[in-house]
Formats: C-alpha cells, structure tokens, sequence
C-alpha cells in the first residue's frame, strides 16, 4: 500500500530542501541529490513500485530536467539501492572513455 508524503524515518519522504530543487508537482519532486550530485526525481507517495503512469511521469519529468546535459550524455537509473522501499531515479552522468 501506498502513503502519502510524511514527516517519518524515510529521508525521500521528509523532502528536506537540503540541494538545489527543479522541479515538483502532485506527483514528483526533482531535486539534485545530496549523495551524487544529479538530477533526481522522488515520487511523493511512500512505496517503491508505483503505478506505471506515474512511473512513466516522473521519468519523463526527469529527463527534461537532464536534458540540459545534452543527451545522451546521462542515463536513468531507477535501481534502489540505498533507499529501496521509496521509488527514486537519478539521470547518471555517462562517462566516455
């Protein structure tokens, strides 16, 4: 089940403005993140497998927030690694050798 954004234990849902913020809606928040310093777009429900329309959303919100690297100079990275019980992506820098 889903719950909406909260002050509790989860540091996403607590959305402190500790970075740089783009972007915010009913759905998602982008802001640059605090561990990798790129752009990341943060559902606003606590959970990690949202609604696939809110997922295609947020990514879409996200890329035309990254799009200022010029593509296809970033990827994105849904993988929840360190936080994985709320949904978050990061528009990762590709590195070209």
């Amino acid at each position: 089940m889903f719950s909406p954004m909260s002050a509790s234990s989860c540091d996403l849902c607590a959305a402190a403005r500790l970075t740089p913020w783009w972007y915010e809606d009913d759905v998602c928040w982008i802001a640059e993140c605090e561990s990798c310093s790129v752009p990341m777009v943060v559902w606003k429900l606590h959970g990690a497998t949202p609604p696939a329309t809110a997922v295609e959303h947020m990514l879409s919100r996200l890329r035309e927030v990254a799009d200022h690297y010029g593509p296809p100079h970033y990827w994105l990275d849904d993988t929840l690694r360190t936080i994985p019980d709320h949904y978050h992506a990061h528009a990762r820098r590709r590195t070209f050798a």
